[in-house]
């Protein structure tokens, strides 16, 4: 496609900012809802890219602009960044100051979200096609979504196939499988995708395999400790040697990296430092600076900003390698600590808002960015995809910006009717309860041992214990079974056979999930 792109098309834009714009706010009052009724988010970045798709075979002359690819993904962008950050960052994190019990804090606590979101969007900006997060990684969604927009507006065999896979996958969809799930199979790491698929397995079944509900101890934290902890190591040496196992330097079919070690170091020192200034705002607006001593107060920022960075960094690699954002397990983890630490309630609950906000649009944006990627030519013209980066970056802002907006709209009503995520109350229900069992630490401890062994044995590139914690951490055995019998059908016919229309079943369980979640969380 390289060879049809002559300029860049523009975020600000006026056509393709004001769909956007409408496309984010729309995004967010129905994501809200979502989330509040279901507990998930769907997939809007395809739901995005379709309405550019169905605007650009409206025979109008005004609607020819968005035949371009990359408006097409501009628009798609600000879409999911709106759905995204309104759901999973802004009404999640208020709802836990809410039900809590601190509705004087749900104001500060929405500055501080918002903060916390846009940082997570400028990190993975600043560090995608390094190293740690290259460019051609799985990043699932983002692959089905750049395949979808390719096959539609190259007809033919590739649409003949995504509609097949897109059928296929609103079927099983609404039959309750998986389809997903099966999809990303054919595109992540087949290594990654069975240590979640065992690990959702033993969660979901762990009452009659081991006569004991893992859910009601501390082994998944433990194990998400110790796999997060050998992870960030693994990071550390990647970053210091230059290279991701020489993988890069082996292979000339690769594109030259457009993010360096050194610049990977330089942004996550930048970006550390904007998640500790924005856990000093939040303690300013927030008022607890005057229940903390100086001490406490000290420990309480610092934790904040490195939590939340940490929660970026580890959400971001299961995102990359799986198709999952783990945030809210992950951030149960700093959270967990948190109570260890000392700290009173309140600290606890805007901790736990603000660190929840980090690390879900990371993994938004690194779809979206391995979309745009797609699209510009998958790298090959360095100059051409750095500046297509940052009209993207543009447009996800903007969409998390407006997703705030929206959530400070109706977060009064979401409040009257008791419609708030799920995931808000787990967190308000812990800080409430406090860490009242002594033998937490030594759980922890004893499990992080483990985590971090199978985190070692797999390696950088396959985050196979990061992605077995998270199994361990969510509820849904039927998603590991479709993700086990994907990968023995992978293994029969490889990958081939699959192409596009695993994009498809990506694309029609999002599709149906998204107006199903609509009537469900609307009637």
């Amino acid at each position: 496609m390289a060879d049809k792109k002559t300029r860049h098309e523009r975020a600000l834009e006026p056509e393709t900012f004001i769909l956007s714009v409408l496309m984010a706010a729309f995004a967010a009052i129905i994501c809200m809802q979502i989330i509040s009724r279901i507990g998930v988010t769907p997939n809007t970045s395809i739901i995005g890219a379709v309405v550019a798709m169905a605007l650009a075979r409206i025979p109008l002359a005004s609607m020819d602009k968005f035949r371009s690819l990359e408006r097409q993904n501009l628009v798609q962008t600000m879409t999911s960044a709106g759905g995204f950050a309104a759901a999973n960052c802004g009404i999640l994190a208020v709802g836990i100051i809410y039900l809590y019990g601190a509705p004087a804090l749900i104001i500060p606590m929405l500055i501080g979200s918002t903060i916390s979101t846009l940082i997570g969007m400028s990190f993975v900006y600043s560090v995608y096609d390094s190293d740690m997060y290259p460019g051609e990684a799985p990043w699932p969604p983002g692959v089905a979504t750049g395949q979808a927009i390719v096959a539609g507006d190259e007809g033919g065999r590739k649409a003949r196939r995504l509609v097949e896979g897109i059928a296929a996958g609103a079927i099983g969809t609404h039959f309750g499988l998986p389809m997903a799930g099966v999809g990303i199979v054919f595109i992540a790491e087949l290594f990654s995708m069975i240590a979640l698929g065992v690990g959702l397995i033993i969660r979901g079944y762990s009452s009659q395999l081991f006569g004991l509900d893992l859910g009601t101890t501390y082994v998944p934290h433990g194990f998400m400790i110790g796999a997060g902890f050998v992870s960030l190591i693994q990071a550390l040496r990647i970053i210091m040697r230059g290279t991701d196992s020489g993988k890069a330097e082996k292979s000339n079919s690769k594109p030259t990296r457009t993010v360096s070690p050194a610049q990977f170091k330089r942004a996550a020192l930048i970006h550390l430092g904007l998640y500790l200034g924005g856990a000093v705002i939040l303690a300013l607006i927030s008022g607890i600076v005057a229940d903390l001593g100086l001490g406490t107060m000290i420990i309480w920022t610092v934790w904040a900003g490195v939590s939340a960075l940490l929660a970026a960094i580890l959400t971001g690699l299961a995102a990359m390698h799986s198709g999952w954002f783990p945030g809210f397990a992950i951030t149960t983890i700093f959270l967990t600590v948190g109570l260890f630490l000392g700290f009173p309630g309140v600290p606890l609950a805007l901790l736990s808002g603000y660190v929840a906000s980090a690390g879900p649009c990371f993994a938004d944006m690194g779809y979206d960015l391995k979309t745009g990627w797609i699209l510009r030519g998958e790298g090959q013209d360095t100059e051409y995809e750095l500046k297509g980066r940052k009209e993207q970056v543009i447009a996800e802002l903007i969409g998390g910006i407006i997703a705030m907006i929206i959530v400070a709209l109706f977060m009064n009503m979401h409040f009257r009717l008791d419609m708030l995520p799920p995931v808000s109350r787990v967190f308000a229900a812990t800080v409430q309860a406090g860490a009242g069992e002594p033998g937490i630490v030594n759980q922890l401890l004893i499990w992080a041992l483990p985590g971090a062994v199978l985190q070692a044995i797999g390696g950088p590139n396959r985050a196979v214990g990061i992605l077995f914690a998270t199994g361990l951490l969510i509820i849904n055995p039927i998603y590991g079974i479709g993700v086990l019998v994907a990968v023995i059908i992978r293994l029969i016919i490889g990958t081939e056979p699959m192409e596009i229309r695993e994009a498809g079943l990506i694309a029609g369980d999002g599709i149906y999930g998204f107006f199903a979640s609509i009537v469900q969380a609307f009637l």
